[in-house]
């Protein structure tokens, strides 16, 4: 009987090791549903495993009827070089038009649908989906976290990332820097705070924080004319109120993004932020 023990722990210890990681891997425009507009892109580092290769998704920005996941390509760039644990990816999504095609909530349904199929697909890509960061910059940061507090149920985002992001669409309509801002909101949600009011707040991220919120990153910029430093304002004050741990920059002079020392400096925030708040 010992013979046999030792011979089958001896046998055991024998195995061949895994000499032959996996390489990196990219892929261009995989779709998760149907329409044209519904895919992403997708930057698998080399050697990862389902256990120590973390998720980073970007929404791109666009006032919901723009933009595209190209707008982020340098972030990706600079990102895959930062975070080299990390898979990231670059998610398109359908774009509401003013002919009433695609608006509320078809952007949050299709960010909620991508992150479902990254998640149902992880075991395919060797990644560990319970360890998620989304970002997002304007449009896309206000879908990165309302993914972050309202579809989160199972705790998997541990962080989000909103770059100068809308985060209260009442206050947004009232208060808009940009006198077509009002416009657009009504045309997106389908009528104006008055008569259609539960889509206000429901598409509000600041109506929305629980006390599960994962950690949150704002950055914003004072000169912002599209989305007013305001809205970053109203959110920190909402986390705050929920004791959610979170970080606030502010870029002074900075307008609706930026770029040079600014962009670099966020990405140093972007990715020590991620470091402390995801293990």
């Amino acid at each position: 009987m010992w013979l046999t023990i030792m011979i089958m722990m001896s046998t055991a210890c024998n195995k061949p090791v895994n000499n032959n990681p996996l390489p990196a891997a990219v892929a261009k425009d995989v779709a998760y549903g149907d329409d044209a507009k519904q895919k992403f892109d997708y930057y698998l580092p080399a050697k990862r495993n389902a256990r120590d290769t973390k998720i980073l998704i970007l929404i791109h920005g666009g006032g919901w009827i723009g933009g595209d996941k190209r707008d982020f390509q340098q972030t990706v760039d600079s990102l895959r070089t930062e975070l080299p644990d990390y898979a990231i990816f670059n998610v398109n999504y359908r774009l509401a038009t003013f002919q009433g095609k695609n608006l509320w909530p078809s952007q949050m349904n299709d960010v909620n649908a991508a992150v479902q199929y990254i998640i149902d697909h992880a075991s395919e890509y060797e990644i560990n989906n319970n360890k998620i960061v989304i970002a997002g910059a304007s449009a896309g940061a206000h879908l990165a976290l309302l993914q972050a507090y309202s579809y989160n149920k199972d705790g998997r985002i541990k962080a989000v990332i909103d770059l100068f992001g809308p985060t209260d669409m009442r206050d947004l309509y009232n208060n808009a820097s940009d006198p077509n801002f009002p416009f657009l909101l009504a045309m997106f949600l389908g009528g104006t705070p008055s008569a259609n009011g539960f889509a206000f707040d429901a598409s509000s991220p600041v109506n929305n924080i629980t006390v599960a919120a994962p950690p949150t990153l704002i950055l914003h910029g004072t000169n912002d004319r599209t989305v007013p430093i305001r809205q970053s304002e109203l959110l920190k004050r909402e986390l705050d109120k929920k004791s959610i741990r979170n970080s606030y920059i502010v870029y002074q002079g900075a307008g609706h993004g930026w770029y040079g020392k600014n962009l670099s400096d966020t990405y140093d925030k972007m990715v020590n932020f991620i470091r402390q708040n995801v293990d």
